[in-house]
């Protein structure tokens, strides 16, 4: 099965180079390992500290891994910090990211790789972030007796170490030092499994979105744009779900609208501001003697949209037309409803936060509309949802003390 594996992963090495001939993030993607090694030992050569090694497939998961790593800064100077991205669309954000020592995309998994990376990083922890699983990777570490912890993991009955067929996979869950898991469903799938390694922390996504929220900068521009109307922000938006909120431009002409797109690319860009007919502004021609004299304001930047929340009276996450939603926290923290679209089940948050109905699922424009409505004309109703919200974040702050906890009681750090 190894070896199948091992086959697979070169396959996708390659498939990925012949792709970077006409795909701008595959292209990044291998231009991004080109002298991975000899880059990796030349910043590592001089390091005099013992290493932490934390791994985070792509931007969403790095700000799970966040939280970790700033409380490792503060309580453990003493180590430096290795970080690791598989996707551009982390490491490109973040290759400067300040408490990081040291940020390198991850060298693809095949064994030599892996035995070669370990030698040049002399790693002594290892923590992985939710779901990377590179077998080759997590075999070399538990050959060199390496601890290596997972964290914010989440586990479902139909994946596919719990299959009759997945029992190599299993094998290799067996041999990781820790999980911190983010639901009793996971932890009892472990045990179920004969897994004991593993504890109930919760998400240290809900630590980092409380911290966002603490530290938000006031935006005296999105303030002059949004004056003393109803504002409503579309997030991390895709063009299924910005064709749902064009719509509200002639059903709510007082309401004042943010996009925040998930990709901000120029074509991108031009078409909302063309589905919005004249009433809206880019962020980057923006200043407060034009902002407010437009219904529609176009985050065409990354970064902004956290800081953004603390403005909203309402917010659509967008995702959930696609594979999946967006960040939905981030707006909760701040207390508001949210809608988003039907593909939402493979994200706990979002499942308790429709159950406690500060959540609501829309499918259409129509629904959308209704929704929004029934909040502008019932004030009192939009806060209490938001209320609810909020309160849901502040009950699951605690997994990165946790997680620390543990750690320190192993010996690991």
């Amino acid at each position: 099965m190894r070896l199948l594996y091992t086959f697979f992963i070169y396959f996708y090495g390659f498939a990925i180079y012949l792709a970077s001939f006409f795909n701008p993030k595959a292209k990044q993607w291998v231009n991004g390992r080109k002298d991975i090694f000899t880059r990796i030992n030349s910043a590592l050569e001089k390091n005099k500290k013992p290493l932490i090694w934390i791994h985070a497939a792509s931007l969403g998961e790095f700000e799970q891994g966040r939280p970790i790593i700033e409380a490792l800064k503060e309580k453990h100077p003493e180590y430096a910090i290795l970080l690791t991205f598989f996707s551009p669309s982390g490491y490109e954000v973040r290759k400067k990211y300040e408490l990081a020592d040291y940020v390198f995309y991850l060298p693809i998994d095949t064994p030599k790789n892996a035995k070669k990376f370990l030698e040049i990083s002399n790693t002594k922890l290892a923590i992985f972030i939710k779901y990377e699983y590179w077998y080759n990777y997590l075999n070399a570490l538990q050959k060199n007796e390496i601890p290596l912890v997972f964290v914010s993991a989440i586990f479902r009955p139909k994946q596919l170490f719990f299959q009759f067929y997945g029992s190599w996979f299993l094998n290799h869950l067996k041999k990781i030092s820790w999980f911190f898991v983010q639901t009793q469903e996971s932890l009892s799938l472990l045990h179920h499994t004969g897994i004991e390694n593993a504890s109930l922390s919760g998400d240290t996504r809900f630590d980092r979105v409380a911290a966002i929220a603490k530290l938000a900068q006031p935006n005296p521009l999105v303030e002059r744009f949004k004056g003393d109307a109803k504002l409503f922000l579309a997030g991390s938006t895709w063009p299924k779900d910005e064709a749902l909120i064009y719509p509200l431009l002639q059903a709510f002409p007082d309401l004042k609208i943010i996009f925040a797109p998930h990709q901000i690319d120029d074509k991108h860009i031009v078409d909302i501001a063309g589905r919005c007919e004249g009433k809206a502004i880019l962020y980057s021609k923006a200043n407060t003697k034009n902002i407010h004299l437009h219904q529609v304001l176009i985050i065409d930047n990354f970064g902004l949209l956290s800081s953004l929340y603390r403005y909203a009276d309402f917010t659509y996450i967008g995702g959930g037309f696609g594979v999946g939603i967006h960040n939905t926290l981030e707006a909760a923290t701040f207390g508001m409803p949210i809608f988003i679209g039907p593909n939402y089940e493979k994200f706990q948050e979002a499942k308790d936060l429709v159950n406690l109905h500060s959540i609501f699922v829309v499918k259409d424009k129509e629904s959308l509309q209704n929704h929004l409505e029934h909040f502008i004309s019932n004030p009192e109703k939009r806060r209490e949802k938001g209320q609810k919200a909020q309160a849901y974040v502040q009950a699951k702050i605690g997994a990165t003390k946790h997680i620390l906890n543990v750690l320190e009681e192993k010996k690991w750090l």
